[in-house]
């Protein structure tokens, strides 16, 4: 059993065959999907889904990468969580790769999202990218974490350094990998998955984009996640259902609403 714990199957190139979507799942033994809000206007198609099926969850946030977007507030946030099938707040955080100048906003909008999981005590999904020491930072200031009495939560796709990973687990958080672990070009990536205790990993495809290898380059979808969990236990010598098992039971005990 896999659980893709972070893909956007509302987007408009899955949701239009969300048949062979969901069948894909099934046939590769994916028996559960977080579909992640990127912004406010989309996420009522993401808890359609949410409440259509069974075994999909949503999230709701505004990624940091959407700039001309309405802004949300912890009110908003924290009302639009209060649904049985919204288990995270996010995907939030922090991305200076895409964007430059002044990006100020980008930090008040990822401490909205700290302060909303905070309130609701829904966990975070936080997407960092060229980032790292201000997403670390803010996490602290803001009380990110359960050591500090807030949610804890995950960092998604994660392409950061060991140490980077060992802070946010510190706090509280698990690590999320895509396929991009299985590229061949990712070596200081796949020394950070070997490094990490399996006990604080998760799996995700990021749907539709970072197929993993063999299907890198095409649309990705939350049926090949079991080809990152496949590598993940390929890095550790370790047998794959110990990494499906343990991955899927992580989801479960960070997104504690998924239990119901």
């Amino acid at each position: 059993m896999y659980i893709d714990s972070h893909c956007h199957i509302n987007f408009p190139e899955l949701a239009a065959r969300m048949p062979d979507v969901l069948a894909k799942m099934a046939e590769n033994k994916v028996t559960h999907a977080l579909c992640v809000s990127v912004d406010l206007p989309d996420f009522p198609g993401v808890l359609a889904l949410a409440e259509q099926y069974p075994h999909i969850y949503a999230s709701v946030g505004v990624h940091p990468d959407y700039e001309d977007t309405p802004e949300p507030t912890v009110e908003q946030l924290v009302q639009l969580a209060d649904h049985p099938k919204v288990v995270a707040i996010g995907e939030t955080g922090l991305d200076y790769f895409r964007l430059e100048g002044d990006l100020e906003w980008q930090r008040e909008r990822f401490r909205t999202h700290i302060r909303a999981s905070r309130a609701t005590g829904k966990p975070l999904i936080i997407h960092t990218r060229s980032a790292s020491a201000d997403t670390i930072r803010i996490m602290r200031e803001e009380g990110a974490g359960t050591d500090q009495g807030g949610a804890a939560g995950v960092m998604h796709c994660f392409t950061e350094s060991l140490e980077v990973a060992q802070a946010a687990i510190e706090m509280g958080f698990y690590i999320s990998f895509s396929g991009i672990v299985t590229f061949k070009s990712a070596r200081d990536l796949q020394a950070v998955a070997r490094a990490l205790p399996l006990e604080r990993i998760l799996v995700e495809t990021d749907s539709p984009y970072l197929a993993p290898v063999p299907y890198r380059g095409k649309m990705n979808e939350p049926g090949y996640v079991a080809h990152v969990a496949e590598y993940i236990a390929t890095l550790k010598d370790i047998p794959l259902r110990e990494v499906a098992e343990r991955t899927s039971a992580n989801f479960f005990d960070l997104f504690k609403a998924a239990r119901s």
